[in-house]
């Protein structure tokens, strides 16, 4: 201790602490609190350097007479959840028994069983008629024991829970919660650690948005977020707890499983993990609640008049507790009471066994309840609960405390014979090697669904079906862009904003429309939409804006439709991701567009965009300055030559590179449609450009075509012999226009010029034909999409983009001829863009000269038109492969 803190008066200093006491006594803690923190304030104020802590003694937050009522059956509920937690063993023990490679996970529920028991029988309720439900993210690997819960209640069968993690055939369950493979019953996507907390703080504000904005009444709805102590660590864990206390988000709720135990090891050692999250959620700004000890613990504090033992409990590392409990009472007796005469005292007079018996606070059901009564209760203000508990609570020599615990699958008789014994399931011995599953009595059926029915019915559960569809107006509501800009110029992101501000102001689907934007909405054009949209903000606008006097000013308002999330990629597409599933979420389907620079999108936040397919998300995800010669000064990081080959991984993700402004309001038409009049569960991305140019009107008859991918803008009447096929899409479509003037001008080649909207899917649906030929090889053969468009082409095709060949090299199987690619691979670099289309081999020239190389190859042109075309255009054999350089 340091000079400055050493106790030169314990006689005041103990008049202090007593004044504290009385003031509790008689006026309560909160009247203790304010009287303290004047005083901090008036010693601050007179130049006092105080110390800071954000934690608090490591005891649990709600002391003994704090405790709460509990409403059940407490004898009733752990019977029930002795068998649940032995059907959750059975599940993954009775797979492995076949084979180990089926996997799957006993130890985290068995550390957390009291935890989810506690919330399905007394807190999580279902949608109703009455209301709308709570939102439960459960932590990926503690799900055996869901299924196994589910089991009890009659929901799902035994032939289901034999087939755990055996979906191919039908009627198995998954390997963790996805509601793309249980639609019904998961809600969302947990197990890529890290996405579900910082989905679920997402999906709690969106809940608060759409509150705001009239559009639910979320009443007293919460989001229960559960987690484990590793899984904080993943840096999105804890990247937007900040916004979940700066906009007082009281429907959120975390739970983070301290078993002090990650998958191979401590997750702090030699320091305490409670701790360190209680600071870091405490300093955000959460009310935190600390629940450490069960009852048990309750005489021994009372009798620590010295306060050795609460000292005691500070000091001691994690490491060295998860080694208590991989022990027994005698070892704990030894080496953590008999570290000070004084603790040691406490227990002279009991038994290792009665040592043995302290429970920690999440294996309490009482402390528990009390612990997430007061959560639900905290206004203002998200919760964190911190609870510690056992890693493979119950599982003896088997992985109890153990490094091991979390690779554990099988569990030998012996192993099996104490589980049962330690729980008392009622299992005869000549049964026991086989891990049976043990079924409910009538009178603990009852028990369950009386519970399940005070709280609205069966959970979890997805619902879905019955969301209602929107009225999507019909194509000619985008006039304006289905017509030619004539002489003047635009970009694709323009004509996307006036299409998004189209359908704001549409009387049917207006209200539903979710802009979603990264901090860049001037970049895009879209800075209209603070003053006739509004910007969300929950506090609305406490202060002047400085361009309050413009027509366009910042506008921040409480029921505002913009979402505007700073410079967080990943927080836009977890919003997104909330108003994408909004129409199971809250029943209100949801149309979110959310627009950012392409290059951050897919490779940023990949992990998230393939929960969102996971999750059956609906919506729009618009890539800004797309492109990688396009965005031109910006340079490597931010030149995108590849997130369609990213976004094309996603299965339901649908996307185009769309040249044209009518081609951006069929595509858009035809997502609104398919996604809320069809209710299809799939997802669009488009790319934008920054580019402009001047804008035809649409052709006759094209709409299907653009929508499958493909169409053929121009078409040479009587082609000759010298005539080539020159494909692209985006802005580099409009260099192979240039190129198909300057062959004809130069060379007398004539061209058919194709958009090719969508090359994933022209790839996917050739892909698809393939796959049922090879099935059905005696049936009639059909015929990819591409295939019949080129049927008719004459001469070669030449697909140039501005992305990665990869990208159009998909449908190369599927083109009937020659054919050629070029594309953008590599590194970005800054230039203007004819330098970058030049470099990267994608400009006129390179399309022209392409064309006259592959004339040459098939005989329509000779050896000296090629030799005069190479030199015109001025290519260089010698120059190095941009790929590379």
């Amino acid at each position: 201790m340091t000079e400055k803190f050493i106790d030169i008066d314990p006689l005041e200093s103990q008049e202090w602490r007593d004044a504290v006491a009385d003031v509790i006594e008689r006026d309560g803690a909160n009247r203790a609190h304010f009287l303290l923190d004047q005083a901090v304030s008036q010693a601050r104020a007179a130049g006092a350097t105080l110390p800071f802590s954000s934690t608090t003694p490591y005891q649990n937050t709600i002391p003994a007479d704090g405790q709460a009522d509990f409403p059940g059956d407490l004898e009733m509920e752990w019977r029930i959840r002795t068998i649940n937690r032995w059907n959750a063993m059975a599940t993954v023990v009775r797979r492995n028994k076949e084979s180990s490679e089926y996997g799957g996970h006993i130890a985290s529920f068995a550390s957390s069983a009291v935890m989810y028991d506690i919330g399905l029988n007394h807190f999580w309720r279902s949608k109703s008629a009455i209301h709308g439900g709570d939102l439960v993210f459960f932590q990926g690997h503690v799900i055996p024991g869901i299924y196994a819960r589910s089991f009890m209640e009659g929901r799902i069968s035994e032939a289901e829970l034999e087939n755990f993690r055996s979906e191919v055939a039908g009627g198995g369950l998954s390997s963790y919660p996805h509601p793309w493979l249980m639609p019904d019953y998961w809600q969302f996507p947990t197990v890529s650690m890290g996405l579900g907390p910082l989905m679920a703080i997402y999906q709690a504000r969106f809940m608060k948005y759409m509150h705001n904005r009239g559009l639910i009444d979320m009443a007293d709805r919460k989001v229960w977020c559960f987690l484990g102590d590793g899984e904080m660590d993943e840096p999105e864990s804890r990247g937007a707890i900040d916004l979940a206390a700066r906009e007082g988000l009281d429907n959120l709720i975390f739970v983070v499983n301290c078993n002090l135990q990650r998958l191979d090891g401590p997750v702090r050692g030699n320091g305490k993990i409670v701790q360190e999250l209680e600071g870091d959620f405490r300093g955000a700004g959460w009310n935190v609640i600390k629940l450490l000890w069960g009852k048990g613990w309750d005489e021994l504090l009372e009798k620590d008049v010295t306060g050795r033992l609460r000292q005691l409990m500070d000091e001691t590392v994690d490491g060295d507790y998860q080694t208590f409990k991989s022990k027994d009472g005698a070892y704990i007796r030894k080496h953590f009471f008999g570290k000070y005469p004084e603790t040691a005292a406490l227990v002279a007079d009991w038994t290792d066994e009665q040592i043995w018996a302290l429970r920690r606070g999440g294996h309490d059901p009482e402390k528990v309840y009390t612990a997430f009564k007061r959560a639900t209760e905290t206004k203002g203000q998200p919760t964190c609960l911190l609870v510690k508990t056992v890693k493979g609570y119950g599982m003896g020599t088997a992985g109890e405390g153990q490094n091991i615990t979390h690779q554990q699958k099988k569990l030998a008789e012996d192993q099996l014979r104490a589980f049962r014994d330690r729980f008392q399931i009622p299992i005869d011995d000549k049964d026991l090697p086989k891990a049976p599953f043990v079924s409910l009595n009538n009178a603990q059926k009852s028990y369950l669904a009386d519970r399940r029915k005070a709280l609205g019915g069966d959970f979890p559960k997805r619902e879905w079906r019955d969301t209602p569809k929107l009225d999507i107006p019909s194509l000619d509501k985008f006039e304006g862009q289905l017509k030619g800009t004539g002489d003047r110029e635009i970009s694709t992101t323009m004509a996307f904003v006036r299409i998004l501000t189209t359908l704001l102001r549409d009387k049917g689907v207006g209200k539903h429309v979710v802009p979603i934007v990264p901090d860049e909405s001037r970049t895009f054009g879209m800075e209209g939409l603070f003053r006739s949209a509004g910007i969300y903000n929950p506090l609305g606008q406490n202060y002047t804006p400085e361009d309050a006097d413009q027509m366009m000013f910042y506008k921040e308002t409480t029921d505002g439709q913009v979402l505007q999330e700073g410079i967080n990629e990943a927080g836009a597409m977890a919003d997104w991701i909330a108003a994408a599933t909004s129409y199971s979420n809250h029943g209100v389907p949801m149309i979110p567009f959310f627009i950012y620079y392409s290059m951050f999108g897919f490779q940023r936040i990949g992990d998230l965009a393939w929960a969102a397919g996971d999750s059956r998300c609906r919506g729009f995800m618009l890539g800004g300055t797309a492109g990688r010669t396009t965005l031109n000064g910006e340079g490597l990081q931010h030149e995108d030559g590849h997130s369609h080959i990213l976004a094309g991984t996603i299965p339901n993700c649908i996307t185009y590179d769309p040249t044209f402004s009518y081609e951006v309001a069929v595509i858009v038409h035809h997502g609104l449609k398919r996604m809320y009049a069809d209710q299809d569960d799939v997802f669009f991305y488009l790319t934008l450009m920054n580019e402009n140019y001047a804008h035809p009107d649409m052709p006759m008859g094209v709409e299907e075509d653009i929508v499958r991918g493909l169409y053929r803008l121009r078409e040479t009447r009587k082609p000759g012999k010298k005539h080539v096929n020159l494909l692209g899409s985006g802005t580099i479509l409009m260099q192979a226009i240039k190129a198909a003037e300057m062959l004809q001008a130069d060379f007398g080649v004539t061209s058919d010029i194709w958009s090719a909207t969508s090359l994933n899917e022209l790839a996917r649906d050739g892909q698809d034909c393939a796959r049922i030929n090879r099935l059905n090889p005696f049936a009639e053969q059909r015929v990819p999409f591409v295939t019949q468009q080129l049927a008719k082409a004459q001469g070669p095709v030449i697909a140039a983009t501005d992305y990665m060949k990869n990208y159009a090299e998909q449908i190369r199987a599927f083109v009937p001829n020659r054919f050629t690619v070029l594309g953008t691979d590599g590194f970005g670099r800054s230039d203007s863009r004819v330098n970058l289309r030049r470099f990267f081999e994608v400009d006129a020239h390179h399309i022209a000269a392409a064309a006259m190389v592959d004339l040459f190859r098939e005989g329509a042109v000779t050896k000296k038109d090629l030799e005069a075309a190479l030199k015109k255009y001025d290519i260089d054999g010698g120059k190095p492969n941009p790929r590379l350089a």
